[in-house]
């Protein structure tokens, strides 16, 4: 049991990662509150962004509710097994993160008030796990997808930090990456808690506000 808990813990090698499968698991085709196509192309105009900050079903939630983003959806992203499913993720032996990919309006929400919402939202001090989640797919991360969000995010994290520090917490953990390949979760994960309104959700932040504005400096 020490042994299995010490693995979830620690991200996984490439070489010791489970193998995977060439084709996608299936996923819902629609959006269950909004109705549009799942995986559509992005449309003309509207930007992505991809976080992770604990289980996925409250993430997508809190993002799913910023006026402004015009989709949500939750996968597997920045591990090794392609194609991987819940109950792979699950052992910590694929080193996939639970992510939410938001496409959204930059003219109606931009890039910073996003990350207000990323880092207000969860506990960034935790390492490989969110509250009473443990293990690699709940750590936190940023994941991005130009050079501009690359420099808001790290920008964000520096103004975010001292006031961290203020509040008795520790070091920041989140990574922020270039984008890996996003693998959508199955039906049943997307959106869940507008499904299941009484469901799980062991989301939490620090009651900390992180500055406004910050990548506009």
């Amino acid at each position: 049991m020490f042994g299995l808990k010490s693995k979830k813990m620690e991200l996984v090698a490439p070489s010791e990662a489970l193998p995977g499968r060439d084709r996608p698991i299936p996923t819902a085709e629609t959006h269950f509150l909004s109705g549009r196509p799942l995986t559509a192309e992005v449309p003309e105009g509207m930007e992505v962004a991809m976080f992770g900050m604990g289980c996925f079903w409250g993430v997508e939630r809190k993002f799913w509710n910023v006026p402004g983003v015009w989709l949500t959806m939750v996968g597997y992203a920045g591990g090794h097994t392609p194609n991987a499913t819940y109950e792979e993720v699950c052992t910590g032996q694929t080193g996939h993160n639970e992510v939410v990919r938001v496409v959204y309006d930059p003219n109606q929400v931009s890039y910073d008030e996003l990350l207000k919402v990323f880092w207000e939202g969860h506990d960034p001090t935790q390492g490989m796990r969110q509250g009473n989640d443990m293990g690699t797919q709940y750590r936190s991360g940023i994941y991005t997808y130009t050079d501009a969000q690359a420099k808001a995010a790290a920008r964000s994290r520096e103004a975010f930090q001292p006031k961290l520090d203020e509040a008795g917490y520790g070091d920041i953990t989140t990574e922020i990456v270039p984008a890996p390949e996003f693998y959508f979760a199955e039906h049943y994960h997307q959106q869940y808690l507008a499904k299941n309104p009484a469901g799980y959700c062991g989301l939490g932040g620090t009651g900390v506000t992180c500055p406004i504005g910050v990548a506009a400096a």
